[in-house]
This record gives C-alpha cells, structure tokens and sequence, in this order.
C-alpha cells in the first residue's frame, strides 16, 4: 500500500509525499502523477520520508524520474541502498 499525498501545488511545481511501500501498482500510479505534472511543464519533487520498501520497478521508475530532473528529498538510507544497488 502506498499514499501519494500532495503537500504543494502551484502552476511552477508539486511535490508528493509517499507513504508506505512503492511496489506493484502504486508504480504506475506515480508514474502517471509524475507523468501528469511533468507534461504541464512543472516541477516535480517527491519526499520519499516515509517509504519504506520499493520493488525493482518502483526503483526502475524513481531512477527514470530522477534522469527526468525529478527531485527526491528525505531518501532512507534502505530506499537509498536500493537505488545505489539498482545503478551498479
């Protein structure tokens, strides 16, 4: 499970929070936020605070977005281990 939240929104950017586990088809739901946003010429950053586990297409999917100048901030050391382990 995971909740996509959106703490701002201006005509500029957005940011999400997420909560929970980024797996299965919550990827795809982000994906098409990200998707959304980004098509309308915003700035997207996600707070990845509050996740706890990703899956290999939910790490697949924040890897892409951040090749797309999408922003992560908060990144636990797990999540960030999985990205690193992802890269090599």
């Amino acid at each position: 499970m995971l909740k996509i939240s959106i703490i701002s929104d201006s005509d500029q950017a957005i940011q999400f929070q997420l909560e929970g586990n980024l797996v299965g088809p919550w990827v795809k739901e982000l994906q098409r936020l990200s998707d959304e946003a980004l098509a309308h010429q915003k700035a997207v950053s996600l707070d990845l605070e509050k996740v706890w586990f990703v899956d290999s297409h939910g790490v697949g999917l924040l890897r892409d977005l951040a090749r797309r100048q999408v922003s992560q901030v908060n990144c636990s050391q797990f999540v960030s281990q999985q990205l690193k382990q992802a890269a090599q």
